[in-house]
This record gives structure tokens, C-alpha cells and sequence, in this order.
């Protein structure tokens, strides 16, 4: 789940559980609203710390110049 997909479940699950007095039968829509604000903040979670592992992890490798090896 990308960061923005997550940002516009938390924005979904705002608008259901605090601006919406509607019902439908047998389905609470703030009950949704606040699974669906869940759902994003663990997708925010994962993916910032996917984003700040990937940016960690990446190594440069460097090599000494041999003088002696003819193809440097």
C-alpha cells in the first residue's frame, strides 16, 4: 500500500466516521469510518518505514585501484 493510498483511506474513514449523520440498514458507517482510519494508519506505518529502510539500505561499493592491473 503506497503512502497515498493510505492518505486517502485516513481522509475516507474521517469523512464516514465524524461528517456523515447518515445510515444504511444493518451497516454502521462509523464503524467503517474509523476500520477504514485504521487501516490507513497501519498502511502509513509500513510504508514510511518501507520508504526509510529502502533509503537506508542501499551500499556503495568502492574498489581500490591496483596499479598493477592492466585494465584500470
Amino acid at each position: 500500500m503506497t503512502i497515498g493510498t493510505s492518505l486517502f483511506l485516513i481522509a475516507v474513514g474521517a469523512i464516514l466516521r465524524f461528517a456523515v449523520a447518515d445510515s444504511i440498514d444493518e451497516v454502521d458507517l462509523s464503524t467503517v469510518g474509523l476500520i477504514l482510519i485504521i487501516v490507513g494508519v497501519v498502511g502509513l506505518v509500513i510504508g514510511l518505514f518501507m520508504m526509510n529502510r529502502s533509503a537506508r539500505s542501499e551500499t556503495v561499493v568502492t574498489r581500490d585501484r591496483d596499479p598493477r592491473d592492466p585494465r584500470l
